[in-house]
């Protein structure tokens, strides 16, 4: 192992420029114009596969992107591992917000910057980098490995359920790991064991053929903007809590087990505030900051639009309005079920004087495991070693929806072993990575394919 460590150690500076090349790539799933970059990027992650010494690596076409799969098989009683992580990025709106080009990964204060540097180019690459180095000082790995690399996970992994349904022979394994999540804080690492799902919806309101004059017609028609407002009001209470009949039935309560180990963790809410910029917290009473986040259902509105938004004044009414509104969900609840009992409570509210159109988007099921299972605690090792800190154990308030598919479709569990940070801006300008935990990455996930080898699976 030792020698394995020493070859991470001594082509850091080669691994960044390799990752500086990846993130050059604009691969954004969400912008038609960009699928040319996006297949580019599928190509360069095949290429860089049979580069580091993975086998039968190919791209499995889709009506979407194609996924990329590669494998090294040659452990024979050994674990199998299969990784799962995504090529594709998200849009980099608003571009004037970066303080460098997205897609000009630079270096400030041991940071690296560029979009998918942390989601999720940059871990996918520290494992990449896990298995050049076992194969090229030992000429095998201690583990069987399964690769694959998809290029929709930022717009919702429409295709890959379909995917792992129809290769579920091709992808049994023992475990599924994940490196697609951050560290609890800088110099915390962390294991996650829970995720929350996804129901995503874009509300849109017509009030009249065209925009009006608020003088010649204000007072006769409804206004779509207001009554939108007015609507969104209307789903949650002065407490935070969500309106939506049915919508708490499912909910698994957090276990006052489980609250107590939350509140064990190094967490500043005075810290955690002003770092947001937020002039006070807000959410569901009842709890802490850390439940809400990780434990708890929430509703958000994420986006709207209507009416005139330009510089100076149009008095105008305008003809349509839209809302893109999102609901966190934790674990038993469904997003199906939750869909439409959104649906059923948003028809009950709007009023007749508007035409009311639904788009169901994206959506995904919550996850949670025991974090007391053989594979997680061979990742806190790993970790432990890799970061010379025990890790801590926690779930995240975000989704990545295949993990509850793998468990469903190919009866395995999931580790979520990420090194990304809370303010990793993730999603926003600026995204990075910190260069410290991405070299420590590498070198846990070394010790995490060792430590597998030694978890005992049945045949």
């Amino acid at each position: 192992m030792d020698n394995v460590i020493d070859f991470i150690n001594v082509h850091r500076d080669r691994y960044l420029e390799e990752l500086k090349a990846l993130l050059a790539i604009p691969s954004i799933s969400a912008l038609p114009e960009h699928a040319p970059d996006v297949r580019r990027c599928a190509e360069w992650c095949a290429d860089e596969m049979r580069r580091v010494g993975l086998q039968n690596v190919r791209l499995v076409e889709t009506p979407g992107n194609p996924v990329v799969y590669g494998d090294w098989l040659g452990a024979p009683g050994a674990p199998t591992m299969l990784f799962y992580g995504h090529y594709d990025v998200q849009p980099v709106d608003p571009v004037e917000l970066w303080d460098s080009p997205p897609f000009e990964a630079t270096v400030r204060d041991g940071e690296l910057y560029a979009r998918g540097a942390a989601d999720d180019k940059g871990q996918v690459f520290m494992h990449l980098k896990a298995i050049e180095a076992f194969m090229k000082q030992n000429g095998r790995l201690p583990v069987n490995v399964k690769m694959i690399l998809e290029g929709e996970e930022e717009v919702g992994s429409n295709n890959l359920d379909d995917f792992v349904r129809g290769h579920r022979q091709e992808l049994k394994a023992d475990v599924v790991v994940i490196s697609d999540s951050p560290m609890f804080d800088r110099g915390v690492p962390s294991i996650c064991y829970g995720l929350r799902g996804l129901a995503y919806f874009q509300i849109d309101l017509r009030g009249t053929k065209t925009d009006l004059h608020s003088g010649s017609f204000g007072g006769a028609v409804a206004n779509p903007a207001y009554v939108l407002a007015t609507m969104i009001a209307q789903m949650k209470d002065k407490g935070g809590r969500i309106r939506i009949p049915g919508f708490y039935d499912d909910v698994r309560e957090l276990s006052d087990a489980e609250r107590a180990e939350f509140r064990k963790l190094p967490f500043n809410e005075t810290r955690y505030r002003k770092e947001l910029g937020a002039p006070k917290l807000f959410g569901e009473r009842g709890y802490t900051t850390l439940e809400r986040v990780w434990g708890r259902p929430t509703l958000e509105v994420n986006g709207l639009l209507s009416g005139f938004t330009g510089d100076g004044a149009k008095t105008v009414i305008p003809a349509v309005a839209m809302a893109k509104i999102s609901m966190r969900l934790v674990p038993d609840q469904h997003p199906d079920k939750i869909a439409q009992q959104f649906e059923a409570y948003v028809r009950r509210i709007a009023p007749k004087s508007v035409e009311l159109t639904f788009t169901r988007m994206h959506g995904g099921k919550p996850w949670m495991t025991s974090f007391d299972n053989p594979f997680v605690r061979a990742a806190g090792r790993a970790i432990a070693k890799g970061f010379g800190k025990e890790p801590v154990f926690t779930r995240e308030g975000g989704s990545i929806p295949v993990v509850s598919t793998f468990q469903e479709e190919l009866g395995i569990p999931s580790v979520l072993f990420g090194v990304g940070l809370p303010d990793e801006n993730a999603h926003a300008p600026n995204e990075k990575i910190d260069l410290g935990n991405f070299h420590n990455g590498i070198v846990a996930s070394a010790i995490f394919y060792q430590e597998l080898a030694g978890v005992a699976v049945h045949a």
